[in-house]
């Protein structure tokens, strides 16, 4: 297999890397579009810039490398800023997608493309991969584009579809729920976590697995791929002071409404995985497992 990987510095990105670098029957083809932050850590993984938004660059590039099989991680994911920079957003998350499936029908590439919870409405879950897709977001929108790109294709593809993933990422700017939440409470400062909102936690090494077992196994069509425990932020917030022994007194439970933020949220989402589960085999780890695996990574 020539497996060549879209986001390589992100945080999935950087756990495929992990993941794969060293699988034997694998050549490895990271690209990114900035230069590569894993230089250090992975000297013999092959690196190639590449910005998926650049047509030319996609046909380029996947010519020249003649990769088996595609894992497609690079997104604009932050949901505030595709409501602000709807433009950006369709460019990186629909746009890209649509660079990347012309060249991988046309060379038959397996392609795995990562999708996210934010395509549902919200009003109900956990949910299986045959619930009907309504975003309430520029985001989901966006990513929902994405997938009726890939699912046109007429090359062979799998969307794997995920919710709230945390992990530790080397030179990585941004934070997600399990290290904010350790971490203002290290600082001592009051946080305010929401408890109207349900989801399903995601370990990135879990995602990770999953998607290389979707294109290890050659897989066709949607899974969904996320933690199996249905937690509201506020209820995984209270998981992580008790496990990093931390002063839960500073949280404070509120709803949605405390924050106005220019993109909506969906409520209810979170999912079911046992699909994943029986047709790849995929395994995740406990939410306590994912944050010991988080200490022993962020110290």
């Amino acid at each position: 297999m020539r497996v060549l990987i879209t986001g390589s510095n992100g945080l999935l990105g950087q756990k495929l890397i992990a993941r794969l670098h060293a699988e034997e029957g694998v050549e490895l083809i990271a690209t990114s579009r900035g230069a590569n932050k894993l230089a250090k850590l992975y000297p013999a993984v092959r690196f190639v810039q590449l910005d998926v938004t650049d047509q030319t660059q996609v046909e380029q590039v996947l010519m020249q490398e003649q990769p088996t099989h595609l894992i497609h991680t690079a997104a604009m994911t932050n949901v505030d800023e595709c409501e602000l920079n709807q433009a950006d957003c369709w460019k990186q998350n629909v746009t890209a997608v649509e660079n990347l499936v012309a060249v991988c029908e046309r060379q038959q590439v397996h392609l795995v493309h990562v999708s996210t919870d934010f395509i549902f409405d919200g009003k109900e879950g956990p949910l299986t991969e045959e619930a009907v897709p309504a975003p309430v977001n520029f985001y989901g929108k966006s990513k929902l584009a994405a997938e009726q790109a890939v699912q046109r294709s007429r090359g062979p593809w799998a969307i794997v579809r995920t919710v709230l993933v945390y992990g530790v990422a080397h030179e990585y700017g941004r934070t997600n729920l399990v290290l904010w939440v350790r971490d203002s409470l290290r600082a001592q400062q009051p946080i305010q976590v929401v408890d109207d909102q349900l989801r399903t936690p995601t370990l990135a090494e879990d995602l990770a697995q999953g998607c290389w077992l979707a294109a290890l196994y050659n897989a066709s069509g949607i899974y969904h791929v996320s933690g199996q425990e249905v937690l509201t932020p506020f209820q995984m917030a209270l998981r992580v002071a008790d496990f990093f022994q931390l002063d839960s007194r500073l949280i404070s439970r509120v709803d949605a409404s405390t924050f106005s933020q220019p993109a909506k949220r969906p409520l209810r989402t979170g999912f079911i995985i046992d699909k994943a589960q029986r047709e790849l085999g995929y395994a995740p780890h406990s939410l306590e497992q994912g944050m010991a695996l988080v200490a022993q990574q962020a110290g």
